[in-house]
């Protein structure tokens, strides 16, 4: 036993398997040199800092000024974004790299510019905001002149209109305010009118409004406008509707000025002289002249300075994001007695602890401080985080780990076994080499375009698809590799590997699928014979042997985890757990399950037609009994009596011994017997991992025995109903096969029988629809799923604890947009 422990000491470390090793460390920075020397630290991303004014509102923390600088520029810099986005302007995607502003000359070239940008909006929206009136002024003159005038004097009347495009001065008579003037009140009891124009959608509404306040008594003219108006709120083009209602009455003017007000229609006067008219509208044409061009030279103006704030704004973003992210990491420092330097406290990986003083000695140079930065080591009473180096491969099995829970400070990672027993069980549930080839596919163009796809924005489904495409990779080779032992290409059988083994009864038999075959020579080399598929016992020896073989694997893959639960035990010297938990637990599954396991194999090598089922029921109904046919091997029944003593004796081993010895450690420990242990104060934390203390003055012993008896109770029902859950990796294949046989068989091949070419493009489309999104879409997923469930609950609660927390380190890489 003793070698066996050198040999696994002696074994090299696998940088995976464990999270890094951290120390809590101190660091007294003189105020002078603390900005840079936070930012070193940001650039370099591997101190977590601890904040040390918790009890603080953010409000009374040193450096809130400066944070609230940054957000209001951050807000500045979402405007000009915004801005930049309505005008169909793009940021320059290689932007001017300026020389290194300071925070102060930045926030005033800000101030600036969305000064300039709002007085400019200001003066486009009253410009726009007038074009739009004497835009409307126009339409409505144009239309309501052929409600007005007699029908004999129209012709004429736009003919002239027509023929006035070029006036001179003197033809113009000075009036004073023409569009502000109200249409001059004829006599009180004759018949009046009132024109204007009101947005399309709400013109029915109106003019029924309008009927039922004046009871009928108005005549309402309705044309629509030629042009479309620009909506100064919205920015859309907007359908309108000029409309002239004809009245008589104060009192109906009232009314009729009221429910305009309430549906946004505007009210234009039109003269009831025709000269008047046409000298309005010449006046109303050129305002609008002029109006356009002074319109378009102050948007050219604007998106001049759009794009001068574009080739910018890139690298104002970053910057004002790592001086905010630095602002609120130096509120996490505390200040000493002396208000002349600056306290912080965080976690680091210890092989980052001369990267970290080299970077901090530089910032002390670079701000040319007479103090330099006191970075020293701390003892730690709490959990360190956990953190583990990965890369691009290793880092999408490490979140499906972490999705289930961060682990423990240098518990064993289930990410290193995960690597191949993910991707591995998934394609004994969707095996078929075809599908796997596509997977294939679609994995290499995501990894080809890798470097493209990383500096993009995707959709979150893209995003989720690109984040796992090395998980998809192995996914998709292991899926080929079951397809060929299954022997299924879209679930067709070839002859990958020789001829078949079996061969028909009769040299003349045409039946031979249904009739049965013989076997003539040595069995297919690899894989499922081909000649199986079609046959009548084809169904009953696919279901045999997937059935066996996901038992093996999760009988396999359940000893893994309680072997890893040995390693834990073993790192964290926890003889306890070793002698109470894991040796029980080793031999109350072995006993039932691998013996199960080793039924399997000895069948599939002899050959025997024992019926399992039977030995294994019988053997707790009774097992003295005689086994008969059902007999594998000589001295079974002993062996059966012998195994099934062990695994009743396994589950008081685990229940009963931990807790009291437990408790006699503690009464030992606090009567002085035990000096040895008094000297750690994490002795409950790293020997009992599983105790339910945390302190020696919290020892409940009741409520460790209910720990145990509730950890001892799931681990014996679970050793059941885990093993009955890997059966689903035999229900899914059998699942994926069955449907793959089905869009093949009644699909394809259905609609190849016909003759004509349109059927067979018309079978081929619906066979290709299915294949690519049931069978590669909805059985991906479902396969994923499954593999997912069977790895963070058959296998990792095995040993894997998942109750730490993730090393968060203050890292300018991590700040993202959302942090604005």
């Amino acid at each position: 036993m003793e070698r066996i422990e050198k040999f696994i000491d002696n074994l090299p470390s696998m940088d995976l398997m464990r999270s890094e090793k951290m120390t809590l460390v101190q660091l007294i920075i003189p105020v002078e040199s603390a900005h840079r020397a936070i930012s070193y630290l940001g650039e370099l991303g591997l101190l977590q800092f601890r904040d040390l004014n918790s009890e603080k509102s953010p409000f009374q923390r040193t450096f809130v000024n400066q944070v609230k600088r940054c957000g209001e520029m951050s807000r500045k810099l979402r405007f000009f974004k915004d801005q930049i986005s309505k005008a169909g302007l793009l940021s320059s995607v290689h932007p001017v790299v300026e020389p290194d502003l300071e925070l102060e000359e930045l926030e005033i070239q800000l101030a600036e510019h969305e000064h300039e940008l709002i007085e400019m909006n200001a003066n486009s929206e009253k410009l726009r905001q007038t074009y739009n009136e004497l835009l409307e002024f126009k339409l409505v003159l144009q239309k309501a002149c052929g409600f007005l005038l007699p029908s004999s004097n129209l012709a004429g009347a736009e003919e002239r209109e027509l023929s006035e495009n070029v006036f001179s001065n003197d033809d113009y008579v000075e009036t004073s305010s023409l569009l502000e003037q109200e249409m001059r009140p004829s006599d009180q009891s004759g018949l009046r009118f009132m024109s204007g124009i009101i947005c399309k959608s709400k013109a029915l509404r109106f003019e029924r409004m309008l009927f039922r306040a004046t009871r009928g008594n108005m005549l309402v003219n309705q044309a629509p406008a030629d042009e479309e108006i620009m909506d100064p709120l919205t920015g859309e083009m907007v359908e309108k509707t000029v409309f002239v209602v004809h009245f008589s009455g104060e009192q109906a003017r009232t009314k009729i000025l009221k429910i305009c007000e309430a549906f946004g229609a505007k009210c234009y006067p039109v003269p009831d002289d025709i000269s008047k008219q046409r000298q309005i509208t010449r006046e109303v044409s050129s305002h609008l002249s002029d109006l356009e061009t002074t319109l378009d030279t102050g948007i050219r103006h604007r998106n001049k300075a759009l794009t001068s704030i574009g080739y910018h704004l890139t690298q104002w973003m970053s910057m004002v994001r790592r001086e905010k992210a630095v602002y609120d990491t130096l509120n996490m420092l505390n200040f000493d007695v002396t208000k002349k330097c600056l306290v912080g406290e965080g976690w680091c990986p210890i092989f980052a602890k001369a990267q970290m003083q080299e970077a901090l000695q530089r910032a002390t140079f670079d701000s040319n401080s007479q103090v330099g930065i006191i970075f020293h080591v701390m003892d730690a009473v709490e959990s360190p985080p956990t953190y583990f180096r990965t890369n691009h491969f290793t880092n999408a099995y490490q979140e499906i780990v972490d999705a289930y829970g961060v682990a423990r400070y240098q518990e064993a990672n289930p990410a290193v076994y995960t690597v191949i027993t993910f991707p591995f069980l998934f394609a004994v549930m969707f095996g078929d080499w075809g599908h796997g080839i596509c997977l294939l596919l679609g994995a290499l163009v995501l990894i080809a375009r890798e470097s493209r796809l990383s500096t993009q924005k995707l959709g979150s489904f893209m995003e989720m698809l690109f984040g796992g495409r090395y998980v998809l990779l192995l996914m998709s080779l292991f899926s080929i590799y079951c397809g060929l032992i299954y022997n299924e290409f879209f679930s067709v059988p070839f002859h990958i590997f020789g001829g078949s083994a079996y061969k028909c009864r009769d040299a003349t038999c045409s039946d031979a699928q249904t009739a049965g075959l013989i076997k003539f020579r040595d069995p297919y080399p690899f894989g499922v014979d081909p000649k199986w598929r079609g046959s009548r016992s084809e169904l009953p020896f696919l279901n045999s042997l997937k059935m066996k073989m996901s038992i093996l694997l999760g009988v396999t893959q359940m000893n893994l985890g309680i072997i890893l639960s040995y390693f834990n035990a073993r790192f964290f010297r926890s003889s306890l757990d070793i002698r109470y938990q894991f040796v029980p637990q080793m031999i109350f599954l072995n006993s039932l399950f691998g013996y199960l396991s080793l039924l399997i194999i000895i069948k599939w090598c002899t050959g025997s037609q024992a019926d399992l089922y039977h030995v294994m029921i019988y053997m707790f109904l009774s097992p003295t009994n005689d086994l008969g046919d059902n007999e594998l091997f000589w001295g079974q029944r002993a062996l059966q009596i012998v195994l099934l003593l062990l695994a009743l004796v396994a589950v008081p081993w685990m229940l009963f011994p931990k807790p009291f010895i437990l408790k006699k450690l503690h009464s030992e420990r606090f009567q002085g017997r035990t000096y040895g242990l008094l000297g750690t104060s994490e002795f409950d934390l790293d020997l009992e991992p599983d105790s339910a203390r945390q302190h020696h003055e919290e020892f409940n012993f009741s409520e460790v025995f209910v720990h145990q008896m509730i950890h001892s109770i799931e681990f014996v029902l679970g050793a059941v109903s885990n093993t009955a859950s890997y059966l689903r990796l035999w229900a899914l294949s059998l699942a994926h096969s069955e449907l793959s046989t089905v869009f093949y068989e009644k699909v394809l091949l259905l609609a190849w029988g016909y003759d004509s070419f349109i059927i067979r493009l018309i079978g081929l489309a619906v066979f290709a629809f299915a294949t690519a999104f049931i069978l590669l879409m909805m059985e991906t997923l479902s396969a994923f799923l499954h593999a997912l469930r069977l790895h963070w609950v058959e296998f990792q609660n095995k040993f894997y604890h998942g109750d730490g927390y993730k090393f968060k380190p203050f890292s300018f890489a991590l700040i993202t947009d959302e942090d604005d």
